[in-house]
């Protein structure tokens, strides 16, 4: 087993993620991806740090940003603030590329993505400004929220949920196949009992009210009339409470397979004899040999 980094999200990272994306032997390359990929050092926390606080404001800038009075009356500061932080995460983006000696790795995954996200509105709306007509720029304005998703990098809670999330995904498919199954059952039920005189027009109308109904919801734009119906509803209500219940189980108890230690790094348990206390970096099981499940889904990097 080789030995372990610690990524900009707190957790160990083995040497197979930086070898994935190409650590940098030496020089200024290495200097900068120890700041940025890792947070071990002083320089990578307080990178870290400051990055967080960047995207959080950059985020409350972009809202207050939506309002048309303070547009109308703080609209140049906003953008001039929009403008900065735009340059600063391009500046980091670039930087994140420029240190790995395979990029294109790092821009194809998740966090590459998000991080071209964040700096990606700004620059379109830059370049392309007479396309008004086909493109909203208040639209591309919010798109720069997708940089409240780079705060995932930096927690470990979201890597153990996202991890708990891959771990059962199986079972939140068939989940959420008998869901579908009973929504599309019940809505063509209320199309036959309802019908179009009472607004169940037609039966995906009919489904769109049964999702409506089972997730508790109750827009309230279609709502049966008749006793039948209205009896239908309840038993949808009621089944909607045991059924929302049923994905929390299923994640919850993936998170306590993959129980925390004490210094907080997730622990994954062995899915064929379920025993735990595995090192971050480890493949196999360390008492049956099996395979272990991967911690985070395999398009995260550890940046």
């Amino acid at each position: 087993m080789g030995t372990t980094a610690i990524s900009a999200s707190g957790i160990p990272a083995s040497d197979d993620d930086a070898a994935r994306l190409g650590r940098p032997a030496g020089g200024w390359r290495l200097r900068v991806y120890r700041i940025i990929f890792e947070s071990d050092t002083r320089a990578g926390r307080n990178f870290d740090l400051a990055l967080i606080w960047l995207i959080v404001t950059s985020v409350a800038v972009v809202m207050l940003d939506s309002f048309e009075g303070l547009h109308a009356r703080w609209g140049t500061a906003l953008a001039a603030l929009e403008w900065i932080f735009t340059a600063i995460f391009t500046a980091e983006y670039v930087a994140r590329l420029s240190c790995l000696q395979r990029p294109l790795r790092y821009a194809r995954s998740m966090l590459g993505i998000i991080d071209l996200l964040a700096v990606l509105p700004t620059w379109a709306a830059l370049f392309f400004p007479g396309l008004h007509a086909l493109i909203n720029v208040r639209a591309l304005r919010m798109l720069r929220l997708f940089r409240i998703l780079k705060l995932a990098a930096y927690v470990a809670e979201y890597r153990a949920l996202a991890g708990a999330v891959m771990a059962s995904r199986r079972k939140i498919l068939v989940f959420l196949s008998f869901v579908l199954l009973v929504v599309v059952i019940m809505g063509t039920i209320m199309y036959v009992v309802e019908g179009p005189a009472h607004g169940f027009t037609n039966v995906p109308v009919s489904i769109y009210w049964a999702i409506s109904t089972m997730t508790t919801v109750g827009i309230g734009d279609i709502t049966p009339k008749t006793g039948l119906g209205r009896f239908i509803a309840s038993l949808m209500m009621l089944i909607g409470w045991g059924t929302l219940a049923v994905p929390t189980g299923i994640v919850s108890a993936e998170l306590t397979a993959l129980r925390f230690r004490g210094d907080g790094v997730p622990s994954r348990a062995c899915g064929a004899c379920h025993a735990t206390g595995h090192e971050p970096g480890a493949r196999f099981c360390r008492d049956c040999g099996a395979r272990l499940a991967e911690l985070a889904p395999a398009t995260g990097d550890s940046g």
